[in-house]
Parts: structure tokens; C-alpha cells; sequence
């Protein structure tokens, strides 16, 4: 028996040439219509605006999703940027990531660059993507149906049942399933959306809230990464394929030393 043919959707809008907002799933042939219609819609309500350009991209996949588990997730009650900074110094610098590189990271992402994809960044804080305007661009990844009924659960548990936090878990899951990424600072580039979030197989998906203040339109990724050919990584987050298929614990609010003495998913 055929496998059933499944779908990779991507948006993303931009309203006067700036980036507005982007989203992405693994689907089958059935969901289609409606993923469009939704997709869509969030392009044309958000707070930056109703994109004037909307850019959709539907594609068979030809090789069967690599099936994975989610990060286990976690936040950490940070009071301001400062605050938020340390703990992902702390968290970053134990998995084997220079200080150096991390305050490169949070030093080219509190300037404001404009990149449509991630940094790729080695221990010490060498950018080493081909193209360092554009970064690199995590896609073809999804989850199922049932691992999404189980990730609302379990973040509805905690109030932090919504797409954003979903996507951004989905995203980071894949990207630390392959060996040669040790971390990953993330911050928002939604004006009104302050919380970031650090990542590491060790530790897991770590939300830092207020890591920046409120009204600053800047944002973006860092995926510190050591080891192995940089052209094959790229070749992994950008085209092969991934479903989430177990979700792992998610807690609500924990304390920095408790986070430092986890393995959580080494």
C-alpha cells in the first residue's frame, strides 16, 4: 500500500518590502484549503499590519518525514533583558559555547539586522553561513496531528497554549536533533512580543521572558554550532523533512540552578 502523499505549506508575508509574518507545516492533501485559508489570514491580521504581499508555497514531499521527539520545555521567570541575558550566558556557556559567541550573537541581534533565516555561528562567534545577509532558513517541518492534540494539552496546562510558542518549539526540535548544533538564541522580532527562548539538546526549550522591551521591532536567530561540514547541516534544516511524533514534558516556571542540573535530552 501507497504511502498517503503529504505536503509541505509555507508563508511567509512582507508589507513594504519588511517582514511581516511566516509560518509552515507538514500536511496531507485534505488539510490544504484550510491550512491556506489560515496561513492567509494571518498575514492580513497582524499587529505590524496586513501584508500588502503574500508569498505561498505548497510542495509534495518526496521522501518520507523523519519522524522525532519534541524539546521538553521550560520557562525561567526573568525579570528584564539584563536578567535574561545572564541565564542564557549560563545555560549556553555550560554545553561548550564561548561567552564571546553569545554576546556576537545578542550584540547582532539587538542592532537590528534583517535576515529572513538564522546566523550560523561557531563556539568562539564566527559567522559561518554562505550568504550573511540572508542566514538560513529552518523549513519542511511539521507535527502530527495526535502530537499536537498532546503539545495543546500539555501547554495548556501552563497558558501557554498558542501558535507561537508551538512553532517556535517545533522549529527548534528539529534544528537540535542534528549533532553538529550545541545552541540556539532566539528573539522575537514582533515589536510586542518580549520573550525569547534559548535552546540546547541538554537543557531543552527554555522561554526567557522580558528578554527585550517592549516596542523594539528587532530580532532574530543564532544556531551555534561546532563541527562536521556546514554545507550538510544546511542541507538538513533546510530540505529534509521532519514530523514531531512525541511531545516531551512541558513545565511552567522553574529556577535557573534546577535548568544547570538537568540533562534533560542529551
Amino acid at each position: 500500500m501507497s504511502r498517503r502523499k503529504q505536503y509541505s505549506i509555507r508563508m511567509r508575508s512582507v508589507k513594504s518590502g519588511g517582514h511581516v509574518s511566516g509560518a509552515e507545516g507538514i500536511y496531507e492533501r485534505d488539510d490544504i484549503s484550510s491550512i491556506v485559508k489560515e496561513y492567509t489570514e494571518r498575514a492580513l491580521i497582524h499587529d505590524k499590519g496586513a501584508a500588502d504581499e503574500i508569498r505561498l508555497t505548497i510542495e509534495e514531499l518526496k521522501d518520507k518525514p523523519r519522524k522525532i521527539s519534541s524539546l521538553p520545555v521550560h520557562t525561567l521567570n526573568t525579570k528584564n533583558a539584563a536578567a535574561a541575558k545572564k541565564a542564557a550566558m549560563k545555560i549556553l556557556t555550560s554545553v561548550g559555547i564561548t561567552e564571546r559567541a553569545v554576546e556576537e550573537a545578542f550584540s547582532a541581534l539587538d542592532v537590528g539586522i534583517t535576515m529572513r533565516g538564522a546566523m550560523l555561528m561557531n563556539i568562539e562567534g564566527v559567522r559561518l553561513e554562505p550568504d550573511l545577509l540572508r542566514g538560513v532558513r529552518v523549513t519542511r517541518m511539521g507535527i502530527t496531528k495526535n502530537a499536537s492534540a498532546d503539545l495543546s494539552r500539555k501547554l495548556g496546562r501552563i497558558g501557554l497554549n498558542n501558535s507561537t510558542v508551538k512553532e517556535a518549539l517545533i522549529l527548534a526540535s528539529k534544528v537540535h536533533k542534528y549533532r553538529m548544533v550545541l545552541g540556539e538564541l532566539c528573539i522575537s522580532d514582533d515589536p510586542n512580543y518580549t520573550t525569547g527562548y534559548i535552546a540546547t539538546r541538554t537543557h531543552g526549550y527554555i522561554r526567557l521572558p522580558r528578554i527585550k522591551k517592549r516596542g523594539v521591532p528587532f530580532g532574530g536567530r543564532a544556531f551555534f554550532i561546532t563541527g562536521g561540514e556546514v554545507k550538510d547541516l544546511i542541507r538538513y534544516l533546510q530540505i529534509t523533512p521532519v514530523l514531531i511524533s512525541d511531545i516531551k514534558p512541558c513545565e511552567g516556571v522553574v529556577a535557573l540552578k534546577d535548568i544547570l542540573e538537568r540533562r534533560a535530552h542529551s
